[in-house]
Parts: C-alpha cells; sequence; structure tokens
C-alpha cells in the first residue's frame, strides 16, 4: 500500500522562507531581468537618456507576503525616474509594458 502524503503547514511555512526558496525567486528575477533588457526601448539619437531606461533594471530580495510579510520575495523593477511612463505610457507616450512582457517571457 502506497504511504500517503500529510500536508505540514509549518513546514511548508518553514520551505517559503527558506534561503534556497529566496535564491531560486532571485534566479527567476534575474532571468526577467535580462529579458526586460533585452526588449526595452532605448530611444532614438535625439534622446538625451538614450539607453538609460535599459540599464536602470535591478533585482532586489526581500522578505515580504504571507501573513507574517516574511516570505521569500525577489522585486524585478527600473529606477528611471520615467520608468512608470514607459511602462504604461501618457497621453504621449505609448505603454510599452516591458516588465510585464518579461515576466510573461521569463516564466517559460
Amino acid at each position: 500500500m502506497p504511504a500517503r502524503f500529510r500536508m505540514s503547514k509549518r513546514g511548508v511555512g518553514e520551505l517559503l522562507r527558506s534561503d534556497k526558496v529566496l535564491a531560486e525567486m532571485v534566479r527567476r528575477a534575474e532571468i526577467i531581468k535580462g529579458v526586460a533588457e533585452g526588449i526595452a526601448p532605448v530611444g532614438g539619437p535625439a534622446d538625451p537618456h538614450r539607453g538609460q531606461y535599459k540599464d536602470s533594471f535591478f533585482v532586489q530580495p526581500v522578505r515580504r507576503g504571507g501573513r507574517r510579510k516574511d516570505r521569500a520575495v525577489a522585486i524585478v523593477g527600473n529606477s528611471a525616474p520615467w520608468g512608470a511612463h514607459v511602462e504604461y505610457g501618457t497621453e504621449r507616450v505609448r505603454a510599452h509594458h516591458v516588465l510585464l512582457r518579461a515576466a510573461q517571457a521569463g516564466g517559460r
């Protein structure tokens, strides 16, 4: 007769807070960051900030999420002052959705 699996909530919690899970989240975030850098717009020759958006992606490992806000998480973001405008667009700039597309592609 096969052994029966019994989930331990405490064990799952320990796993979600572990350094190994944090390392895996960072590894996946780095993949997403690489995709984002590859598809990021760089601006035209007259752009005084040409390439700065592309060079401003970062990965930040943090402990947040869950009831105690201590779960292993890695954030992919962009520190360019106009990063939100590139991602979501404005009335003069079309939305590029770089991080959204990178997350969708990086998860495959």
